[in-house]
Formats: structure tokens, sequence, C-alpha cells
């Protein structure tokens, strides 16, 4: 089970990502027929596996550590500071708050989105792609799944 979902984390979010995100001291919650649904680490969900397309959607404690593993711009959009606090707090991201994104995002990949001094703020689904991030002045960017303040 770990060297599938090391595996898949490595396609979705880039080679050698699997083994940070996932530490061997991982645990896991499986379906009635043995498949992953969730992986957690210290009682806290980093990820849970779809069904319906294989990849993997973050938790907070994920998303926290897929921000020290991925380095410089990768995976991460920048918001405007006026914003900071409803990201945080859960809400949605729209176009005209980005300040850069990622040009390699794609609409359904999994975003980290931070404050312009790389901060990490919340997770997210990119709902359209970095560079329509940037080009665009209206519509939703990223649908935030976990802020940092609403966990805490």
């Amino acid at each position: 089970m770990l060297s599938r979902v090391r595996t898949i984390a490595d396609l979705q979010f880039g080679r050698g990502t699997g083994i940070h995100l996932f530490p061997d001291s991982c645990r896991f919650i499986t379906s009635r027929r043995g498949g992953v649904r969730q992986v957690l680490l210290d009682g806290k969900r980093l990820a849970t596996l779809r069904a319906h397309d294989g990849r993997l959607t973050l938790g907070l404690a994920g998303g926290k550590r897929l921000h020290e593993v991925l380095c410089g711009k990768t995976g991460r959009v920048e918001v405007r500071e006026d914003v900071t606090s409803f990201i945080a707090a859960g809400k949605n991201l729209f176009c005209r708050h980005v300040v850069q994104a990622d040009p390699d995002i794609h609409a359904g990949d999994e975003v980290l989105v931070v404050e312009q001094d790389d901060r990490f703020l919340a997770i997210g689904e990119a709902v359209v792609s970095g560079t329509e991030m940037i080009a665009c002045e209206t519509g939703m960017a990223v649908s935030v799944r976990h802020g940092i303040k609403k966990e805490e």
C-alpha cells in the first residue's frame, strides 16, 4: 500500500515527492475490498485516494508536508496580501486575487495556496490552469479544501 501511494504521489506531484510525503510510519484506512481510502500520520489525514480517478486529494497535514518538499514555485498559487485571511479561513480563491501561479498547473490539479513570502495558507483543487489564473480577471481559480485557520 505504501509503495502504491508513493508512486501515485510521484506521478501527481513530481519524482521523489512520494517518499517525503508518506513516511514509513503512515497508517491506512482501507475499503472492504482492501483498497486504500485514506493515508494518516499521527492521527492526521495526509491524503485520500479518490476512487473515480485514482488521484490523491491532500488534507491540511499533507499540504503542509508537500509545501516543505516542493521547491521554488512548483504547484503554488500566490495570492494578494489583502485576501490572505479569507483564504486561510478556507474561502475559495478567485482569479483577480492571484499574483503568480505555476504555469504547469492544470485544471483539476492539487495546488498549494501561499502568500507572496511563500507562507503556506491552504490546499485546494485548481479550477483553471496556472496561465489562466493570471490572465483572467473573473472566475474561480482554486476551490480551497482546507485553510490553515479553519483546521487549527
